[in-house]
């Protein structure tokens, strides 16, 4: 198997690419035969359900919302399935081993954005829109400026999102298969693209669902494993992760009192978020970055009715809660049973297999190799799951609003559409590989929350005020949202997460991690000084709109029905 993906690389990497690859290999770890068994399986498993998907995928409303004949439970599976990335299993405990209690405010701030859209926008959003967010942001607009935006704002966002996974998988496939970090990246962009490419949305959806169970029952045995450590109590596990960090700080050579704090540390705030500003953006960044994401959103298209919709949106929570409750246990059961165990550290006492690794070594350690061949297959699969998910929208959003909409003006057929999103996803799975490699050494939930920044300063502003805001325009949307985005955009490329450790350029410009704090006002700011100073013929029919578009989103008299159940 190692040589047929070497040989794979070879044809698809440059030949300098190719010699690192086969440097990497003579440095290998040692083959663990159960993990690959089982990523054989589910990789088999999944192709097999994209074949079955693809023989019912005729049309376009079957390629982007499986005909939209998926049920509330169902659809809540995979939301779920879609929202437990790599980032929220590998990165949030990762940050937890490492901050301790600070990383918990990844699983607060992206579990709480979900009542925004069970509250505000489910029911909507199913009533107004047919395949992506961009049919409900522009309902009573002009469709070329506000689609424009929206797709602009779509790839950008899942950009920065495809970022997160291609990494996760990376470092998981190179620590497990022995095989370059290159190696790892390339294999995951090229399946990305055949369960795409053939299955569509109903192919994604059910392997999202799959994903989801299987993420659910190992996550569960992790943490109930890691209880019985401590006697299934929280304040022992606690209790005992201090004092892991104190005796490894003595070990450094700090003082008796310095360690102490240096153990108590882990239990207060301030280890990962420095100041109340960054606490505040990285907090808006998450909540309403998740009514924003265009990959979630889309899915409020695949149910047959607004009914299923809530129904959606109430079996994500919960799932999604649960989940985020499991991570918090399995961070601080990695302190104790990874963090003091060589086994899985490296020369200079870094995890083996880079910083996202934590919840898979606390695998092996628990469960020897058979659990951690499961959890890494779980792993792998999320990844693939949430980028194909990824994938779709972004194609979605080439191909239905800016060629079908904007540059056919809604006069392509939905073959056309088909081929442009197909292509679109071809050139998405290169570049989810090149960005994969820019940014190996990124912890994996952070480079998630500036894609949650960059969907809560330009599509959730747009969203809620095109939804909830009759004075809301064409303008105003477009370049509202466009200020909005590109403030976002702009200070993230500004911040120390890329302009100091990616780029290694020296100190920031931009002081703070999360740009959040000052794109998300300044999206809603622009899009209501701009609607207000508005006074086109156009600004006229999209306020006079409003009303129909009201009765259409509350009741859903003329919604777009399911094609098939």
């Amino acid at each position: 198997m190692r040589a047929l993906l070497l040989g794979t690389l070879a044809l698809l990497l440059p030949a300098p690419a190719f010699a690192a690859a086969l440097e990497g290999e003579a440095q290998r770890q040692p083959i663990n035969w159960v993990a690959i068994a089982m990523f054989v399986g589910f990789v088999g498993l999944t192709l097999w359900i994209t074949k079955a998907a693809a023989a019912r995928t005729r049309t376009a409303s079957d390629f982007y919302t499986a005909g939209g004949g998926i049920t509330g439970f169902q659809n809540g599976l995979a939301m779920a399935g879609d929202y437990m990335s790599a980032a929220s299993f590998l990165g949030i405990s990762a940050q937890i081993f490492t901050d301790g209690y600070d990383g918990l405010i990844y699983s607060t701030g992206f579990l709480v954005g979900w009542p925004i859209l069970l509250f505000l926008m489910a029911e909507r959003l199913r009533n107004l829109g047919r395949f992506t967010f961009a049919d409900v942001a522009s309902y009573r607009f002009a469709q070329p400026p506000v689609r424009s935006f929206a797709a602009v704002s779509t790839l950008l966002v899942v950009s920065f999102y495809l970022v997160a996974q291609m990494v996760g998988a990376g470092q998981l496939i190179k620590l497990l298969f022995g095989l370059p970090y290159a190696a790892a990246v390339v294999i995951v962009g090229g399946l990305m693209m055949l369960y795409v490419l053939f299955g569509g949305m109903r192919a994604t959806t059910w392997v999202q669902i799959i994903k989801a169970v299987l993420l659910l029952g190992g996550a569960s045995f992790m943490a109930l494993m890691v209880l019985a450590q401590t006697g299934f109590s929280l304040e022992t596990l606690f209790a005992r992760a201090v004092d892991v960090r104190t005796q490894a700080a003595l070990a450094h050579g700090e003082s008796a009192v310095d360690a102490a704090a240096s153990g108590r540390a882990i239990m207060a705030p301030g280890g990962f978020i420095k100041d109340p500003v960054s606490a505040i953006s990285f907090g808006l960044a998450l909540m309403l970055g998740t009514a924003g994401l265009p990959h979630i959103l889309m899915r409020f298209f695949t149910v047959p009715d607004a009914k299923e919709a809530r129904k959606s949106v109430l079996w994500a929570t919960g799932w999604i809660g649960y989940f985020y409750i499991l991570t918090f246990i399995i961070g601080f059961g990695a302190i104790l049973l990874v963090g003091t165990n060589a086994a899985y550290l490296d020369a200079q006492g870094a995890l083996r297999g880079g910083g996202n690794m934590a919840a898979i070594h606390l695998a092996h350690a628990i469960g020897g190799n058979a659990f951690l061949g499961f959890i890494s297959a779980v792993a792998f699969a999320t990844i693939l799951a949430v980028v194909a998910g990824l994938t779709l929208s972004a194609a979605s959003a080439v191909s239905h609003d800016l060629y079908a909409t904007v540059f056919r003006h809604g006069q392509a057929s939905s073959a056309d559409e088909l081929r442009v999103s197909r292509l679109t996803t071809l050139a998405l799975g290169a570049l989810a590989v090149l960005l994969g490699l820019v940014f190996e050494q990124q912890n994996v939930a952070f480079m998630v929350s500036l894609a949650f920044a960059l969907a809560a300063s330009g599509n959730f502003p747009v969203l809620i005020l095109s939804l909830l805001w009759s004075g809301c325009t064409t303008r105003g949307a477009a370049w509202g949202g466009t200020i909005g985005l590109l403030t976002a955009f702009i200070l993230t490329l500004l911040s120390p997460a890329v302009w100091t450790a990616t780029f290694g350029l020296g100190a920031a410009p931009f002081p703070y991690s999360s740009a959040a704090i000052i794109s998300v006002p300044a999206g809603f700011l622009a899009i209501w000084l701009i609607s207000l100073a508005d006074r086109s013929p156009r600004a006229a029919l999209d306020k006079a709109g409003y009303p129909a578009q009201r009765v259409r989103a509350e009741t859903g008299l003329g919604a777009f029905a399911a094609s098939d159940h």
